[in-house]
């Protein structure tokens, strides 16, 4: 799947270690601007994908991602997880645009940190 937008919010990144090695993520909020009513996604990065050149504000963004859900202790969680990001250039003046692609390693469960000892019913 693929979303494009703005971005609205750089959130800080989390790292950790898991039975993998050390682990680090990231999520930024993209608004959608071709929408009647915009919408707001946040969207995770992992691994290479994390403090990305092109994660500023206002940026114009394009991602491309996998949703996944999972459930834990009765209730659902759903991620976006991306592993591609392809940034537009607004400094051309013409108005045609360029792509810059990177690709991200694919990660499985086994990257998702698990709390131990922590009261509390949330898996993250």
């Amino acid at each position: 799947m693929e979303i494009s937008g703005k971005v609205f919010k750089v959130l800080p990144v989390e790292s950790g270690e898991g039975k993998n090695g050390t682990w680090k993520k990231q999520a930024i909020v993209i608004e959608t601007a071709h929408d009647r009513f915009p919408k707001k996604v946040a969207v995770q990065f992992w691994g290479d994908l994390v403090n990305h050149e092109n994660f500023v504000e206002g940026n114009d963004i394009s991602v491309e991602f996998d949703v996944e859900s999972r459930e834990y202790m009765g209730k659902w969680y759903t991620d976006v997880k991306a592993w591609r990001v392809n940034t537009k250039s607004t400094a051309q003046n013409n108005k045609s645009s360029a792509n810059t692609q990177q690709a991200a390693p694919a990660h499985t469960s086994a990257d998702i940190p698990v709390a131990t000892g922590v009261d509390d019913d949330l898996p993250f």
